[in-house]
């Protein structure tokens, strides 16, 4: 740890504070700095920023600043401070935006059957709000399944780096391709231009079935790691240009 760099000590320091002290003021800000569905009545446009500091648990913060030293400060190092600054949040950024867009597409094949249904858009919103109803009409019109995955895209909030973390691991992947790394569940060293893409894939599977376990935010991951990826790949491209 002696040898980490300043903007991801900077990061580091910031994200420990956020998710230490709502605990030792005993308050909870996940309305204020966690990001929302838009059509939530707690959703804020600066919830895109701050959303990348909010973590869950000590295990999440944990693994996503472990990630952010270990594959960052080797990018630091050779771009700068400014340069991975702009990196880092254009990845957290690109995934929360990737993250609500596909987000809001599955909402909105499951809002059409509400509207089918014949309740109009504030009755929409109270019960989603509420998270149960008695309306038959709704009761009638979508399965129970159905009923669970949009009230939960509309009332359940992302928190965390991870977005950010994976545009960090891709690019670490592109610059040093035959980096050697293990899962601590299965600790066989693999090159990063294989592991990494693995990595994504499981996302993209995940995210697209019904197997992930947990509220965790697949797309925002591969949201991350697409971004990371276009602008470290532009980078590398480019860096022996003279213009």
């Amino acid at each position: 740890m002696n040898n980490i760099t300043d903007a991801i000590k900077h990061l580091i320091i910031i994200n420990v504070i956020v998710f230490v002290a709502p605990q030792l003021l005993q308050l909870d800000f996940t309305n204020i700095l966690a990001l929302h569905f838009p059509m939530n009545e707690h959703f804020g446009i600066w919830q895109y920023v701050t959303h990348m500091f909010m973590h869950g648990s000590f295990a999440h913060i944990l693994f996503n600043m472990y990630g952010l030293w270990a594959f960052g400060t080797p990018l630091e190092k050779m771009w700068g401070k400014k340069k991975f600054i702009f990196f880092y949040f254009s990845a957290g950024l690109g995934a929360g935006i990737i993250y609500t867009l596909v987000n809001y597409y599955q909402f909105n094949n499951l809002y059409e059957l509400f509207i089918n249904a014949g309740l109009n858009h504030s009755e929409i919103l109270s019960i989603l709000k509420s998270g149960t109803t008695n309306d038959t009409r709704v009761i009638t019109a979508i399965t129970q399944e159905q009923f669970n995955e949009i009230t939960s895209l509309f009332n359940t909030p992302a928190v965390g780096a991870s977005g950010a973390i994976y545009g960090v691991l891709v690019a670490f992947g592109l610059y040093f391709k035959d980096a050697k790394l293990a899962l601590i569940f299965f600790p066989v060293p693999i090159a990063a231009k294989y592991f990494i893409p693995v990595m994504i894939l499981g996302d993209l599977f995940f995210g697209m079935t019904k197997y992930s376990v947990g509220n965790v935010a697949h797309f925002a991951h591969i949201g991350g790691a697409l971004i990371g990826f276009l602008i470290a790949w532009y980078w590398k491209k480019n860096q022996f240009k003279v213009y």
